[in-house]
């Protein structure tokens, strides 16, 4: 039995976006490569998400949303996470985001925006590679 930490990350999904469906994928994908996954369910505020990630003691912040409120609640996620010293999360979006945001929601410190199409595989060697955990 390995005694090497998993991977804990939670599923967010921020705002009024009632369409959970690739959440939930996303997180039984999480749960399948061997990660702890928090799923936080709908209507999330930002200070309920980073109030979990601090509590849940979290490498990752998964946030899907697709009411097109990304300009506006990852910012504040962001900015709450770093109010809190969770600096060393990584913080990952989906959902459905125009191309022309990603490079504004990198500068913010989102790692990586991965879109409708992207295979769950893909997502999850971005994250073991930037955790450093495999």
């Amino acid at each position: 039995m390995s005694t090497k930490r998993k991977i804990r990350i939670v599923v967010a999904k921020p705002g009024l976006d009632s369409h959970d469906r690739g959440a939930k994928v996303i997180a039984r994908a999480f749960r399948d490569a061997g990660m702890e996954v928090i799923y936080t369910g709908l209507w999330q505020t930002p200070e309920q998400i980073v109030e979990t990630a601090l509590q849940e003691d979290v490498d990752v912040v998964a946030l899907s949303i697709l009411s097109g409120a990304h300009m506006t609640l990852f910012p504040k996620i962001t900015k709450l996470m770093k109010q809190k010293g969770l600096n060393d999360i990584l913080i990952l979006g989906g959902g459905v985001i125009p191309d022309e945001d990603i490079p504004a929601l990198k500068k913010i410190g989102i790692a990586e925006i991965f879109g409708p199409d992207t295979p769950t595989n893909t997502i999850i060697k971005f994250i073991k590679k930037h955790t450093q955990k495999t």
